[in-house]
C-alpha cells in the first residue's frame, strides 16, 4: 500500500471515529454546540501525524459530513463559516506536526527527549486548532445568530461565551484525557 493510500485512509477512518465519537454528546446546548466524547482529538490526529495539508483536508471532510448529518442553515455564508472553516481549523493541528520541517525549532528545556518534544506538538497542535474552531463558531455566532442573544447582552459577548462553554469544556476533558500516561504512550507509539 502506498503511503498516499494509507494517509487517506487514516483520514477517512479519522472521520468515520469522529462522526460516531460526535453522536455521543456529553452535553447538548439548546441552540447548537455540543460537548462530545473526544471528537475534535479524533479530528486532529490526522494533522498531527500527517502535517497541515492532511489536516485541514480531514477537518473539511468532517465538517461537510456534519453538514450532511445535523444541517442548520440560515444563510449560504453562515454554512461555510460553520462547516467548512469552523470544522476545517481542527486541521490547524498540522501546524506542529513533528513530520513538518519547522517543529525541530521547538524545545523541551526539562530535555527529557524527543518523545516528549513529540507530545507537546500535539498538546500545542490541538490547542491551536480549537482556539481556531473557537474563533469561527464566535464569528459565526456574531454575525448570523444575534438573535439568540440573552437579553442585555451583546451578541459578540453572547457568542464569545457560548460557543466557550462547549469547545473549552471539551478541550479541557481532552487535555486530561491527554496527560493520562496510558494515553501518551498510546500515541507516542503510534507516531514513530
Amino acid at each position: 500500500m502506498s503511503k498516499f493510500t494509507t494517509k487517506l485512509t487514516t483520514c477517512a477512518m479519522a472521520v468515520a471515529l469522529a462522526t460516531v465519537l460526535s453522536m455521543l454528546k456529553l452535553y447538548h446546548f439548546p441552540f447548537g454546540g455540543s460537548v462530545t466524547c473526544f471528537s475534535m482529538l479524533v479530528i486532529c490526529l490526522p494533522g498531527y501525524w500527517f502535517g497541515l495539508g492532511a489536516g485541514l483536508l480531514t477537518g473539511v471532510a468532517y465538517g461537510l459530513l456534519q453538514l450532511l448529518i445535523d444541517p442548520y442553515i440560515l444563510f449560504p455564508l453562515q454554512l461555510v463559516v460553520d462547516y467548512l472553516l469552523a470544522f476545517g481549523a481542527l486541521g490547524l493541528s498540522g501546524i506542529f506536526s513533528p513530520r513538518t520541517k519547522d517543529t525541530n525549532a521547538i524545545s523541551v528545556s526539562d530535555g527529557r527527549g524527543i518523545g516528549d518534544k513529540r507530545y507537546l506538538c500535539l498538546f500545542l497542535g490541538y490547542l491551536t486548532a480549537i482556539f481556531g474552531r473557537y474563533l469561527f463558531t464566535v464569528l459565526s455566532g456574531w454575525l448570523f445568530f444575534a438573535e439568540y442573544a440573552w437579553e442585555g447582552w451583546n451578541p459578540l459577548a453572547y457568542s464569545l461565551v457560548y460557543n466557550g462553554a462547549y469547545i473549552f469544556t471539551e478541550g479541557l476533558l481532552t487535555t486530561c484525557l491527554l496527560a493520562l500516561p496510558p494515553v501518551k504512550k498510546a500515541i507516542l507509539s503510534m507516531h514513530k
